[in-house]
């Protein structure tokens, strides 16, 4: 009999990856499904970042890599930080990834104990809380509801803050609220971190350029924490490179080099055709995105306006990211050819099987009475997915 670690039997599976996976089974089995579950978006990668890959494969990119990444893509790395964040670091206090999954992974290892207290607000992205638990540190949730925009306050940060925190983590643009923090607000933040030097802030920008407001805030922008922040980002959203895998960090050189030491043992360093490729998204004008961002920004409003048709569903206006992440608590108790509706998860079940959409619980991002819907697909299959949903809802009394 073969004795799973107690880390593995601990550990939930991603919820997005779980209900992605079920929809591609439902689909296989004929089933005709529309599946707005999974954080990716339906754009194909831009063709000069593609057409800089096929030059890295002719030109035999193809051996191993530095650990940290080629010296060429973390200089365009920090090109890019100061050139769209105003954020200074050096290429050696940029260590690549694959994925900004990694990235976090990574600082996590490299900062926590065993016991250690890592302060993460709610809703938050799946797998933070998860890799927090493997390497035995202590989540402390702090939650925001969706009638402040699902954004913790400074006070309630301070709060949650004992002698034995040691981190924050939290995205802007939020997964999976599509939350952004404004500079405001950071400030604010900032104004806490820097009364706890010991304290390290991951701050997770992967979703930097889908913003419908302006100009993204970056955390580290604020000099007197600059060295407690890590600065998380990467080229899976923006620019359509889910399958490529590169994420990346820009932190203070204690951390970038204990991350280097971790990967090193772990994975080495990310593909090197990637990586090339990347050198050609970093260097890019962030404009060339604007049709993009049009298009999300188009879809959320469709989304919306669906959504606050349906008796019964509360949502606030997401300013980023591609995601709207409704409080369908209302629905609870609520039955239908004798189902009964006790939670999210269940109300996830229930429109998969009666109306055939899948959507992700909120309970797998810290807010169990939400639900997520990625608007990651087209304006054609958003209307038919929401008409069903719309449907499905009506039915439940």
């Amino acid at each position: 009999m073969t004795h799973l670690s107690n880390r593995i039997l601990a550990m939930e599976e991603s919820a997005t990856l779980a209900m992605s996976r079920v929809s591609r089974e439902l689909k296989a089995a004929g089933k005709d499904i529309i599946s707005l579950s999974l954080g990716e978006p339906d754009f194909f990668t831009p063709q000069f970042i593609k057409d800089a890959a096929l030059e890295a494969m002719n030109n035999n990119f193809t051996m191993y890599t530095p650990v940290a990444g080629y010296d060429d893509l973390r200089e365009s790395i920090a090109l890019k930080f100061k050139r769209d964040n105003n954020l200074t670091y050096s290429k050696e206090q940029i260590v690549v990834s694959t994925g900004a999954k990694q990235s976090i992974a990574n600082v996590v290892m490299s900062c926590i104990n065993p016991g250690d207290e890592v302060i993460i607000p709610a809703p938050y992205w799946v797998s933070y809380v998860e890799i927090v638990k493997v390497v035995e540190g202590i989540p402390v949730i702090v939650h925001a509801g969706i009638d402040t925009d699902f954004k913790i306050t400074a006070a309630q940060f301070e709060a949650a803050i004992t002698p034995k925190t040691k981190m924050m983590i939290f995205s802007t643009p939020c997964n999976p609220t599509g939350s952004v923090y404004s500079k405001e607000e950071l400030r604010a933040l900032a104004d806490v971190i820097v009364k706890y030097p010991n304290l390290v802030v991951i701050c997770d920008e992967i979703y930097e350029h889908i913003n419908f407001i302006g100009k993204h805030e970056s955390l580290a922008q604020f000099d007197e924490i600059y060295d407690q922040v890590v600065t998380i980002n990467g080229v899976s959203k923006a620019w359509a490179m889910t399958g490529w895998r590169l994420g990346y960090i820009g932190a203070n050189k204690t951390i970038a080099d204990a991350c280097n030491k971790v990967q090193g043992q772990f994975t080495s360093g990310t593909c090197s055709i990637t990586q090339k490729a990347s050198i050609a998204a970093m260097k890019a004008d962030p404009a060339v995105l604007n049709e993009m961002i049009t298009a999300f920004k188009n879809r959320r409003d469709l989304v919306l306006k669906a959504l606050n048709a349906m008796p019964g569903v509360k949502t606030n206006v997401p300013d980023g990211a591609f995601y709207v992440f409704p409080d369908v608590s209302s629905f609870f108790g609520k039955s239908y050819n004798g189902q009964t509706i006790h939670d999210a998860n269940e109300l996830c079940v229930y429109l998969l099987s009666e109306a055939m959409v899948a959507l992700v619980t909120g309970d797998a991002f810290g807010d169990p009475n939400c639900i997520r819907i990625s608007y990651a697909a087209s304006e054609e299959t958003l209307t038919t997915a929401m008409n069903r949903v719309a449907e499905a809802l009506s039915k439940l009394k």
